[in-house]
């Protein structure tokens, strides 16, 4: 019996360098955030450009072109390079692939809550390690730039455009300041 505790406790020995390694090496809770913080400044850094070049170039018309390709674009080209999932969503989706999870759709909720009771969009984030996965979200307000694809006065031109390439659009009829929809990252631990 000793000698099998003896045995036991070798074998422990030699496992715990691996399993503590492995335990050491995840990030800690503020290192994943300022990476997630990192991340939602690159994707909206890197779409508004182009969303302002293409109104210059075209109008709005030419930006619904551009948001529909750029963006999914972008989300996807961040999580390549960074390891997370990168997406964008909304409690009111232009198109489905922009409908949020149920944990989603809480967090999209309290932000409006929170919004709504006078919080600044600026300082909303929220983060929850779910099972193996680290999540993050941050609000997308409405800016200016927002108001012409996803305001309440849309040219008849952007409207019959959003139908044709989001039949089952819900993204409208938003305010300056308002929350649009928010960056939601993944990682897995």
């Amino acid at each position: 019996m000793k000698q099998n505790h003896l045995l036991y406790s070798a074998f422990i020995t030699l496992l715990l360098p691996f399993g503590g390694a492995h335990a050491t090496n995840l990030p800690s809770e503020t290192e994943l955030k300022a990476e997630a913080i990192t991340i939602v400044k690159q994707f909206g850094g890197t779409l508004k450009p182009k969303l302002q070049q293409g109104i210059k170039q075209g109008g709005f018309e030419h930006a619904i072109k551009v948001c529909a390709i750029e963006a999914p674009k972008i989300a996807k080209e961040l999580s390549n390079q960074t390891g997370w999932t990168v997406k964008r969503v909304s409690l009111k989706p232009r198109n489905s692939s922009a409908a949020p999870d149920e944990f989603e759709r809480k967090v999209l909720e309290s932000f409006n809550t929170q919004l709504a009771a006078g919080a600044s969009i600026s300082t909303l984030h929220y983060a929850e390690t779910v099972g193996d996965e680290y999540r993050f979200m941050k609000p997308q307000p409405v800016e200016a730039v927002c108001l012409g694809c996803h305001g309440k006065a849309i040219s008849e031109g952007v409207k019959t455009l959003i139908t044709e390439h989001y039949p089952e659009d819900t993204a409208t009829g938003y305010s300056l300041g308002e929350i649009r929809g928010a960056f939601s990252l993944v990682k897995k631990l």
